[in-house]
């Protein structure tokens, strides 16, 4: 997922007051491929998240998990680099282990461009992560943290990949 929008201001979420890519120093290729990538997530009732459309799916997951915020977080390829499978699959696998170490409800989950040029990538969305929770530990995985949206159930949540 490695694509172009550079954003040199802010643009509002028609609405909502929260904010897309503000001032984001991620490039603009990039910011477009998270507003293509589909964010599937598994588990008993699968869904897909998309950056910008609303998701009555992630509505009622955020009310089964008694939660009102989430995060799509991944380990793998850090700030954006291939780092082999291998790699990515041991980086997936400690995320795991700490979002159990914090007793995080977590549905595994995939992000993945429709191009299929860049391989998908083996993620989670955790619930009850705040959005500064999501952005710290996005940090400390090196994500690129500043890709956060909102989805129209007015909760935030943050590919991070």
């Amino acid at each position: 997922m490695r694509h172009a929008i550079r954003e040199s201001s802010a643009h509002e979420v028609q609405g909502q007051g929260l904010f897309l890519f503000p001032d984001s120093a991620i490039d603009a290729g990039l910011i477009q491929a998270y507003r293509e990538t589909h964010y599937r997530v598994h588990g008993a009732e699968p869904f897909t998240l998309r950056v910008d459309e609303p998701s009555a799916a992630l509505a009622a997951a955020h009310k089964r998990f008694r939660t009102d915020c989430s995060a799509f977080i991944t380990a793998c390829n850090p700030f954006s680099e291939d780092v082999g499978a291998a790699s990515n699959a041991k980086r997936h696998a400690d995320l795991g282990l700490e979002l159990a170490r914090r007793s995080l409800a977590r549905v595994e989950g995939i992000g993945q461009h429709p191009s299929n040029e860049w391989p998908g990538e083996a993620s989670y969305l955790v619930f009850g992560l705040t959005l500064e929770a999501a952005k710290t530990l996005g940090r400390g995985l090196k994500q690129n943290p500043e890709s956060v949206t909102s989805i129209g159930t007015g909760r935030h949540w943050m590919p991070m990949a």
